[in-house]
């Protein structure tokens, strides 16, 4: 029987997988945890033990709110291990972990994260000195490993503990995932609000199923597949053709991209170093569950066809379009360009593909590319642009000089 990938890997069940390592060469330390280990694939190195330590703590913790602890954990035990075999599906390499330890892995991972999502977001008291929150480098490196696909344990496990260490907050496990990730990555009350709604098989998936468009089902296949449909041309090609960039205010979703009368409007993309990491895992996740659309992977190639040189990386962050915290424009150049390698790409399935299309249409239409370089040569800056119209003015002057020149000449031989 296959172990490094299941016979059920193929499965809706199956959503947690080892990152391909053609990925992986491209992006060595993307996958992999820096600080803690969720789940069965990074249990028990050694690099990730001085959190591991911590787990326990917090265990006792969430315990210690409760008017009987024994029973809790005892409940908490039993819930897990109801689901052993289908927490077991979930993951694309089969584990050789007892079912004793594999139900304690999951009932302590689990506990650990609910505990630090409600420390960090408030919802129970925390120690002011608890090195975990003190020390301000421990939470951002925290935050980014909870969304490593390799480092995922199912959301069934952590809302089936939650529902039973219940706080009386009134408030779902999915908001509160949200609220704890937007220190990071800024959710709006709008999709705070509707976080029930989604479905994620993971905590990854569901942060990024609250970018993506409600209607989350698979879009088919574009009847026109078989007409070739090229790739979005690079943003200073773009703009030299006369498409001008323009922000478009949402912040519900960076997804929302829109095209109409030559104008190219996206949100503003804050580039860091968790955005990344977020953006590079997505990818691997769509890249291996093949029971989603691809939307993370239909955006960032798309920003992947816009940013060719450290120029077009230069070009949208002048436009406001890129937030670059995450380096030079040459880095963010790289990213978007290692970002799309041996990933499988569907042009016309993919989200923006009548947005592309009709991109596409703009710029190689002969009179806008005549116009648009008639425009950057003569009016490309304010002072070109006056000597121009000071050029014209002497030429309408010279027309009309010489028309009463003629009238002159006519209006002489009339009389004779």
């Amino acid at each position: 029987m296959p172990k490094l990938l299941s016979e059920t890997a193929g499965s809706s069940s199956c959503c947690i997988f080892r990152v391909p390592q053609s990925l992986v060469e491209i992006n060595k330390k993307a996958y992999k945890p820096r600080i803690v280990s969720i789940g069965p694939y990074h249990h028990g190195q050694e690099h990730l033990m001085m959190i591991e330590e911590h787990k326990w703590r917090f265990l006792r913790h969430v315990l210690s709110r409760k008017q009987d602890p024994s029973g809790t954990l005892s409940l908490c035990f039993r819930a897990v291990a109801n689901l052993e075999m289908n927490i077991r599906e979930c993951y694309s390499e089969t584990n050789e972990f007892t079912s004793h330890d594999f139900v304690e892995m999951m009932v302590l991972d689990g506990c650990f994260i609910i505990e630090l999502f409600c420390k960090f977001t408030r919802l129970v008291d925390k120690d002011p000195n608890d090195p975990i929150f003190k020390m301000n480098w421990i939470i951002p490196f925290l935050m980014r490993d909870l969304l490593k696909l390799e480092n995922q344990i199912p959301f069934r496990v952590l809302q089936s503990l939650f529902d039973i260490l219940a706080l009386n907050s009134g408030i779902s496990f999915a908001w509160l995932t949200l609220k704890f990730f937007s220190y990071m990555l800024e959710r709006p009350a709008s999709i705070l609000d509707k976080a029930s709604t989604f479905d994620g098989k993971h905590l990854l998936d569901l942060v990024r199923l609250s970018f993506c468009p409600t209607d989350n089902r698979e879009r088919p296949r574009d009847e026109r597949r078989d007409t070739f449909l090229r790739f979005i041309q690079p943003a200073e090609k773009l703009h030299r053709a006369g498409i001008k960039f323009k922000t478009r205010n949402n912040k519900d979703s960076f997804l929302d991209i829109k095209f109409t009368n030559g104008v190219l409007r996206i949100p503003p993309l804050p580039m860091d170093d968790f955005i990344s990491s977020f953006f590079l895992n997505c990818v691997a996740f769509e890249q291996c569950y093949g029971h989603c659309p691809k939307y993370i992977t239909d955006y960032t190639t798309f920003l992947g066809g816009l940013i060719h040189t450290p120029t077009d990386a230069g070009f949208l962050s002048d436009h406001k379009i890129i937030e670059n915290f995450f380096g030079t424009d040459e880095e963010v150049a790289c990213f978007f360009t290692n970002v799309g390698k041996d990933v499988a790409f569907e042009i016309r399935r993919s989200y923006p593909s009548k947005l592309i299309e009709d991109v596409n249409e703009y710029y190689w239409n002969d009179w806008h590319v005549r116009w648009a370089s008639l425009r950057h040569k003569y009016f490309d800056s304010p002072w070109s642009g006056i000597s121009v119209l000071a050029a014209i003015f002497l030429l309408i002057l010279t027309t009309i000089q010489a028309a009463f020149a003629v009238i002159s000449y006519i209006r002489p031989s009339n009389n004779n």
